[in-house]
């Protein structure tokens, strides 16, 4: 009981306002393949960490697996801070691991030992991908992940009236609210929304096609046909003409091959012939 006692006071709560969580997640997805970074502006309050702000970090040196606070970072950082949040002060950092889980790397380690070495101070880190997310802070001489994590609402104790309840539906409303849906949940939506619009655009072509060739190729229509006259043997629809019409009144009728079964054999002439 007395070591969990100590490890308490030295591992404190964290208490992040909603807002702050929203806008560092924000930015984080604004670069799906580097780390972004800035700084987390608040104080202790009860013997928790307050995260009420946070600075983006401003031609921050980003990479694929770190990034870095430059003098360029700073200097931004401390003007923005000074001009907007003279009473507080920087209890830790953030940045983000796009893709590759929530832990602290040596880059990492190397700075937070160096620059956000107070007590209070802590390092979240958040992954974009998975939309996983971790504080770590100090315990005596330790770095390590902290467990209690709260995150207040500012605009609770707000009055629920009709008035705030009636929304309409706008498509700006729709592409904030899918912005921030996890990666995956993104891309599956609009991957499925281009299949449906390029299945359908085929479709209309399709049905198009099948249009223009009624309307512009003959078809053909098989009908049966007397051999004698070469009339159609059954009736054909209003200005359907067959490709073999019936031989005109009057006109001879076609000569046909003659049957060779009716020819004399010449053998059995010369025969006849010579017995006379």
């Amino acid at each position: 009981m007395k070591a969990a006692k100590e490890k308490a006071d030295v591992t404190p709560a964290v208490v992040v306002s909603s807002e702050v969580a929203r806008r560092i997640r924000q930015h984080a997805r604004s670069n799906m393949k580097t780390e972004v970074c800035g700084v987390l502006i608040g104080g202790m309050k009860d013997g928790a960490v307050h995260i009420d702000e946070c600075i983006a970090g401003k031609d921050a040196a980003q990479a694929g697996t770190h990034v870095t606070f430059t003098q360029d970072t700073w200097e931004h950082i401390y003007k923005v801070k000074d001009a907007e949040f003279p009473d507080e002060r920087i209890v830790g950092w953030y940045h983000s691991h796009p893709g590759f889980g929530i832990f602290l790397s040596d880059h990492d380690t190397f700075i937070h030992r160096n620059f956000f070495s107070a007590p209070e101070q802590v390092a979240w880190v958040y992954d974009p991908h998975s939309d996983e997310e971790g504080f770590f802070g100090w315990a005596d001489e330790r770095i390590e992940r902290l467990g209690l994590i709260s995150v207040a609402d500012s605009r609770g104790g707000e009055e629920c009236s009709e008035h705030h309840g009636a929304m309409e539906s706008t498509a700006q409303d729709d592409d904030e609210a899918l912005s921030y849906l996890p990666r995956q949940l993104q891309v599956t939506k609009k991957s499925s929304l281009r299949w449906v619009v390029m299945l359908l655009s085929h479709l209309l072509a399709i049905a198009l096609g099948l249009l223009i060739a009624w309307y512009i190729f003959p078809r053909v229509l098989v009908v049966p046909v007397d051999p004698q006259t070469g009339k159609p043997l059954i009736d054909l629809p209003a200005g359907i003409v067959p490709n073999n019409p019936a031989p005109a009144a009057g006109a001879p009728p076609a000569k046909t091959a003659p049957d060779a079964s009716h020819q004399p054999d010449q053998g059995s002439k010369g025969n006849n012939a010579q017995s006379k």
